[in-house]
């Protein structure tokens, strides 16, 4: 299966100069979304310490494939919110974006292994907020796995099923 058939660009959003990859397509058909949690699946580095007891989501479309693979691995789901959607107690990060700042928080952890789970890896800077948070919040991050990396962007040794 090919997915990338199932991936639209949308140039010039959320702004000018950005091409946004609508994975809309791709939810919509049970089998692409199927295959594409299977090879997530298949791109974990399950150490020999096992499994991780939870996959971490983050917002929003981190939630729909993040949820999904921890159904199949049988392991627990946190959410990575934006700020102000959990409530207190959060541990929070401030980062930057290609199109501003935003705010990710996370609830505390207790040194559980966690899998951190995104739609793509662009310039970076949520993937590398979300694991500090996770490590702050007191997490221990085995791995990482998004569907899309842009490698264009210098992401040559992020763990993706799919590469532009």
């Amino acid at each position: 299966m090919k997915l990338t058939d199932y991936i639209v660009d949308v140039p010039d959003w959320p702004k000018e100069g950005i091409v946004f990859k609508d994975i809309s397509p791709l939810l919509k058909d049970v089998n692409a979304f199927t295959f594409s949690t299977l090879s997530m699946r298949g791109l974990l580095d399950i150490k020999k310490d096992g499994l991780p007891s939870y996959i971490i989501g983050i917002e929003a479309r981190g939630f729909i494939f993040g949820a999904h693979l921890a159904k199949r691995l049988q392991c627990g789901f946190i959410p990575l919110r934006k700020k102000g959607k959990l409530p207190p107690p959060v541990i929070s990060k401030e980062y930057d974006l290609e199109y501003g700042t935003d705010t990710l928080e996370i609830k505390p952890g207790d040194g559980e292994k966690v899998v951190i789970v995104d739609d793509v890896y662009a310039t970076g800077g949520t993937a590398n907020a979300a694991r500090e948070l996770c490590k702050e919040a007191g997490y221990d991050v085995i791995d990482e796995i998004y569907l899309i990396n842009l490698s264009f962007l210098n992401n040559d040794k992020v763990k993706s099923v799919i590469t532009y």
